[in-house]
């Protein structure tokens, strides 16, 4: 599902134009991106919780070449289930 689908799907359930459901979305989206970015969880009880995790600097390997290269450090968002969600998909 991509996210003109997740629009038209939740409108379809909660009876809404499709126009105010994107705006919906797209309020969601960028205020969990703004959490994230200030180093903030977004925790949705039953659904699961937002996230910033550090991955450390590391050596790695071109798999073309097999010349060694250095990553450098960063942050990135994950997501951990929550227990309802994952009993759900059961």
């Amino acid at each position: 599902m991509n996210k003109t689908e997740l629009v038209k799907a939740i409108a379809e359930n909660a009876n809404l134009k499709v126009s105010e459901t994107e705006k919906m979305v797209n309020a969601f989206l960028d205020s969990v991106a703004t959490c994230l970015k200030k180093k903030s969880k977004v925790t949705l009880v039953g659904f699961g919780t937002f996230a910033v995790a550090h991955r450390k600097a590391k050596i790695g390997i071109n798999p073309k070449t097999g010349q060694k290269i250095s990553i450098k450090a960063k942050n990135v968002p994950v997501f951990r289930a929550g227990k309802a969600l994952k009993d759900r998909v059961k």
